[in-house]
């Protein structure tokens, strides 16, 4: 049996109180190796119900595509940023993952009047939000960020891949698993490596 969908009962009870273009906000890559973190931010049509939105990591690559199209079809507005890797390593993961759902959020247009952010309240946003601790398995609008940003990141590191295919982003998509570490070890790092990430932080292999 699949997991249960996310809810829209959080934004219907924002939507409740006054707010109209509620906007969901989550960010996919903070624990990989390599390749930018992407944020994504949507405000759902509720005159227009997407079917099986659920977290992102949840779902099959082929599901994720699908619901994709369906929220980028259906969506009121949806939008994206990303920090690359060179800029994570200057600020950090943490800060590089705020800067880019801080960018989603007020790169919609037009602007959400309420965002509700997986996981961290963004520092600096003069938009009225929430916070939702693992908000993209409770709240649909953040679910629907989540796959957004998790198809356009996948996107990006298939690209990665074309251009250098030695360290296999297309499958890993720049986490650690045994394969990545082991072409790291052949290879170096490549530019879109992050530095101040294990292995790089305890041996310095770059090239």
């Amino acid at each position: 049996m699949p997991p249960p969908p996310a809810r829209r009962t959080l934004e219907n009870a924002i939507r409740r109180r006054g707010y109209e273009r509620v906007a969901g906000v989550d960010e996919v890559g903070r624990g990989c190796l390599a390749g930018p973190v992407v944020a994504a931010a949507v405000v759902l049509d509720p005159e227009r119900p997407i079917r099986g939105l659920r977290d992102s990591k949840l779902l099959s690559p082929a599901a994720r595509e699908r619901i994709y199209d369906d929220i980028v079809r259906c969506a009121t507005a949806w939008t994206l940023a990303s920090v690359e890797a060179g800029e994570i390593d200057r600020i950090n993961i943490h800060n590089a993952a705020l800067r880019a759902m801080h960018g989603a959020a007020t790169g919609i247009a037009p602007a959400p009047d309420f965002v509700l952010v997986d996981g961290f309240p963004l520092p600096g946003l003069s938009i009225p939000q929430q916070a939702v601790v693992k908000g993209d398995r409770r709240c649909a609008v953040i679910a629907a960020a989540s796959i957004v940003a998790k198809v356009t990141r996948d996107r990006l590191m298939r690209r990665l891949h074309r251009a250098d295919p030695r360290y296999g982003f297309d499958r890993h998509k720049g986490y650690a698993t045994a394969q990545h570490l082991a072409a790291i070890e052949q290879y170096g790092g490549s530019a879109a490596h992050r530095r101040s990430f294990r292995p790089f932080s305890a041996s310095g292999r770059m090239t």
